[in-house]
């Protein structure tokens, strides 16, 4: 295939800046939806829908579909679609900046899927963490190392900010890896699936995000260091280890309940010296 058609489908170049990739495996495709698992009445959102790989079979499902996508012309292309357009509701918007609250139909919690562009994966993630109690699931197509990092637990050099975020908004469980010869243009990267499921209540809850995000920031932007110097300016040595947590071990060896025992021992100080 020469390189015009590679990345010219159904008429729509893919665009560089947007990270488009699109799906055109059907039996992919078929694994995804079955992992969905659409119900008629679901209050779903797909995110970044381009030329309606995965929003055809899941709109054939579910009465009404939301669909969130940035580029004009695809949403154009969908608000002209002859089957999908009376199903959908089409915002031509910016995912990283959208509301999701605004979808909320009462009682009926968001499911969010799609095959998120890697450009902007993990800040879309962050971005709809904070929107996690409103969100009953989310089902992603991601870069691999990104799923890889998403699950990892300590003591794995994938274990990061982002594992600590997700898992400690979600119950993270990765579905299906996905070759690149399953989209067009074939990404240089192999990709994969994964369920994200936002706790009812966290099994450690934090007092503050902002805090545990700082906690966490902190640590894994100086992941060489040990957390005793990693976190210097926030802690002592000795409150480190009355808070249990060894000295000697780096932010890769800290568990998702150490990190919030230690953002909320640094709020609570916060709080006495306001």
């Amino acid at each position: 295939m020469n390189k015009m058609n590679d990345k010219t489908h159904l008429g729509h170049t893919a665009r560089k800046r947007f990270g488009q990739n699109f799906l055109h495996d059907d039996y992919i495709i078929d694994s995804i939806v079955a992992a969905i698992s659409p119900q008629a009445e679901d209050n779903i959102v797909e995110i970044g829908p381009g030329l309606g790989a995965l929003t055809e079979p899941v709109a054939r499902k579910v009465n009404c579909l939301n669909v969130v996508e940035l580029d004009r012309d695809l949403a154009a292309r969908l608000e002209q679609h002859p089957t999908l357009r009376d199903k959908l509701k089409i915002t031509q918007a910016d995912a990283m900046r959208f509301d999701f609250g605004q979808l909320v139909d009462g009682d009926k919690q968001l499911r969010v899927f799609g095959n998120l562009p890697y450009n902007i994966s993990t800040p879309l993630m962050f971005h709809l963490f904070e929107f996690a109690d409103k969100i009953s699931d989310m089902h992603f197509m991601l870069q691999k190392e990104v799923v890889n990092r998403l699950c990892a637990g300590p003591d794995c050099k994938a274990y990061g900010r982002l594992s600590v975020m997700a898992q400690y908004y979600c119950n993270v469980i990765p579905v299906l890896e996905v070759p690149p010869t399953a989209f067009k243009p074939a990404p240089k990267v192999d990709s994969a699936v994964v369920r994200l499921e936002p706790y009812d209540t966290p099994p450690f809850l934090a007092k503050s995000m902002k805090v545990l995000n700082q906690v966490c920031s902190m640590a894994f932007n100086q992941r060489r260091k040990t957390v005793r110097n990693g976190w210097r300016d926030l802690l002592t040595a000795e409150e480190l280890t009355d808070l249990g947590i060894n000295i000697g071990h780096r932010a890769e060896n800290i568990s998702v309940e150490e990190y919030v025992r230690v953002a909320n021992y640094v709020y609570d100080r916060l709080q006495k010296e306001d």
